[in-house]
């Protein structure tokens, strides 16, 4: 059983978490997420650089062997929440959480030195293209096909809902290659790429439809083939579930906030509406869920932090993405119930969080969709473990 302790932070952890806290207050208001919302691009290119070059934000994961600080998932996770409670729009989960987990988790040793040290440095936006139906990774519903020609490979193949899509300068396609899952690098201007944003309701994130129809690479943009690339890629969305989560937390904490701060202010029938029971008993709700929410996406940083299992890790993915995603949902909704008539308004910010919450809970796998997988999960982990006692009985 894990205690408090378990998660209590380092001396340069705090440091990381407080460091960031006053970047992003300074240069995440408000505004300036509205402005990025309207921009072509979806962020500040030039607040993205300073995050990549100045900062070193990019290089929180990467190995030092691959020009990153070689930290943990956790120091990561710290990062991703305090993006989360400002809302910052920027590639950093496309980038960062996910094709740069595809890289280590997929991408062998060739293309991680290739595209890492780029990553880190803020010098490389990526993404990875994971589904050409529904928001999650399931290679039986890949149907992007790769085939050998003049030297290289031409590709043909359809993806949606990949983050960042329409403006990464890297793509990461899994493909099938003689009945093998490969995972090839793209260039965002090759030909034959086409790429299109289509509507999203979190306008804090942009999403894209990539087709892939007869585009011609070179042979050395096949990263991986065989089943290890499989096993690879359920790792590194796992990881980006997780970071996902860590970044639903910190939406969810900050609508408690700006809860907490409008009711203190609001005053109705001669009181402020802070002072009611029952506005105090819903706030007490948002809390108890926070930081349940806490505890589990700090518990699944550390089990991502130490490498571990396969089987583990998509266990405590989906679980941390059911309990957050829920969680942020839950928050944002009551931010806006709490806020009265104004909640949904444009000029309040709980209606950016409501969309960003609702997004997020499709995005790499729905509430249900991720307990269904925690369940079939345990009751294999169990089946397993009864087979090893009886092995063990009978040695």
């Amino acid at each position: 059983m894990k205690t408090l302790a378990d998660f209590a932070l380092d001396a340069d952890q705090q440091m990381i978490r407080e460091s960031a806290e006053a970047f992003l207050a300074e240069n995440c208001s408000s505004e300036a997420v509205r402005r990025a919302m309207e921009s072509e691009l979806g962020y500040d290119p030039a607040l993205w650089r300073r995050i990549g070059a100045e900062l070193g934000w990019c290089a929180t994961a990467i190995p030092e062997r691959h020009g990153g600080l070689g930290l943990s998932w956790i120091e990561l996770t710290l990062l991703m929440e305090r993006m989360g409670q400002r809302l910052l729009c920027s590639p950093y989960l496309a980038t960062v959480c996910l094709a740069a987990s595809a890289l280590l988790e997929a991408g062998g040793e060739a293309g991680q030195a290739r595209y890492l040290p780029a990553i880190a440095d803020g010098g490389l936006t990526a993404t990875l293209a994971l589904a050409d139906r529904g928001v999650e990774w399931k290679p039986e519903a890949l149907s992007c096909r790769a085939t050998a020609r003049d030297g290289g490979f031409v590709l043909d193949g359809a993806f949606r809902h990949v983050p960042d899509g329409a403006h990464a300068q890297l793509l990461l396609v899994p493909a099938w290659l003689d009945g093998e899952l490969a995972l090839f690098a793209l260039d965002g201007d090759t030909a034959g790429v086409r790429r299109r944003e289509h509507a999203n309701i979190d306008r804090t994130r942009r999403v894209a439809e990539i087709r892939v129809e007869g585009a011609a690479v070179p042979a050395d943009a096949l990263l991986a083939r065989g089943p290890a690339v499989a096993v690879g890629l359920a790792r590194a969305a796992a990881l980006a579930a997780i970071a996902l989560a860590a970044e639903q937390l910190g939406g969810a904490q900050q609508c408690l906030d700006l809860t907490l701060t409008y009711t203190a202010e609001r005053v109705q029938f001669g009181r402020t509406v802070n002072s009611f029971q029952a506005v105090k008993h819903r706030c007490a709700e948002m809390m108890v869920r926070i930081e349940a929410a806490r505890s589990a996406v700090y518990g699944a940083a550390r089990v991502a932090s130490a490498g571990a299992d396969t089987g583990a890790l998509l266990l405590e993915a989906a679980c941390v993405k059911a309990f957050a995603s829920e969680a942020f949902y839950f928050c944002a909704q009551e931010a806006i119930q709490l806020h009265g008539g104004v909640g949904f308004t444009w000029e309040y910010d709980p209606q950016l969080y409501f969309k960003r919450a609702q997004a997020g809970s499709q995005w790499l796998g729905s509430i249900d969709g991720m307990r269904e997988r925690a369940a079939a999960a345990l009751l294999d982990h169990g089946a397993d473990h009864g087979a090893r006692n009886m092995e063990e009985q009978h040695a």
